[in-house]
């Protein structure tokens, strides 16, 4: 059983599930992965409650959120981050967002730049020119799409989710994935990704700017999004921190003692 238990916002129009753990605590906006959910935080949750009032959300057009086109790049994402965090009535919060909530959070900061206490980011594709590996590369720059759509979504998904290593899903969490990528929304999700050569350098005009305090994780054996990833950012975000753990791209999961461990240090010094 999780301690994770969503509910329904309208946001904007949309759909939005989310998650809360509430304390008077600071507050954390902690965004989903993909292709996962919210459900992605089930292994960190307590000790991350532990430190922060929790509100956790799936990103638009992402886990069970309610999915709309004009949103499903990294820079219009980005807005919506601000709206998601008025909208909870977050003065400062810090925002945990791993793999494409990498990008969006920090076209976030740059455009708001005093909105978040700090982010903590990572596992997503930000260098310029894209250094992606398998299978993000092809989700990106694949021309024909005919592939995807004749997948089921079971069949992405654990795909997906086979290549966690050492940490067994739990079923409710399994499911979950599972359930929020029925029908053709992957393909129509994969919109966001392949938006990344065109987005990635604007944002990489943008980093030098951002003033936020940004801790990067990844994990030192990440496949899908190499090490010059975050390297990348590293060398260019003026007040950031980088911590590679040993792990794959689920780094979250696959290793998330020392995942919980840096994030809650990390906001316990900002």
């Amino acid at each position: 059983m999780s301690d994770i238990k969503p509910r329904f916002r309208t946001i904007d129009g949309l759909s939005i599930r989310y998650a809360e753990s509430v304390s008077d605590k600071p507050h954390a906006l902690l965004l989903s992965p993909w292709p996962e959910s919210l459900f992605a935080y089930d292994a960190t949750w307590s000790r991350l409650a532990d430190h922060a009032s929790l509100i956790a959300v799936d990103l638009p057009g992402f886990g069970h959120s309610e999915l709309r086109e004009d949103l499903l790049s990294p820079s219009r994402m980005g807005e919506f981050i601000v709206r998601i965090a008025d909208e909870f009535g977050l003065t400062k919060p810090h925002v945990v967002g791993p793999d494409i909530g990498t990008s969006a959070t920090l076209f976030a900061a740059a455009a708001a730049p005093d909105r978040f206490r700090s982010v903590t980011i990572g596992s997503g594709g930000s260098a310029v020119p894209t250094d992606l590996g398998t299978p993000l590369h092809e989700w990106v720059h694949d021309e024909d799409l005919a592939p995807y759509r004749a997948l089921g979504p079971k069949d992405i998904v654990n795909v997906a989710m086979n290549a966690i290593e050492g940490y067994e899903l739990p079923d409710v969490v399994r499911q979950d994935y599972l359930a929020a990528y029925q029908g053709h929304r992957f393909v129509e999700q994969m919109a966001y990704v392949r938006a990344y050569p065109a987005e990635l350098p604007a944002l990489a005009e943008l980093l030098p700017g951002i003033t936020t305090p940004v801790q990067l994780i990844n994990g030192k054996h990440d496949s899908v999004v190499p090490l010059p990833n975050v390297e990348y950012l590293h060398e260019r975000l003026p007040n950031s921190r980088l911590d590679v753990v040993e792990a794959g791209h689920f780094v979250w999961e696959e290793n998330a003692d020392e995942y919980a461990r840096i994030v809650t240090e990390w906001w316990q010094a900002n």
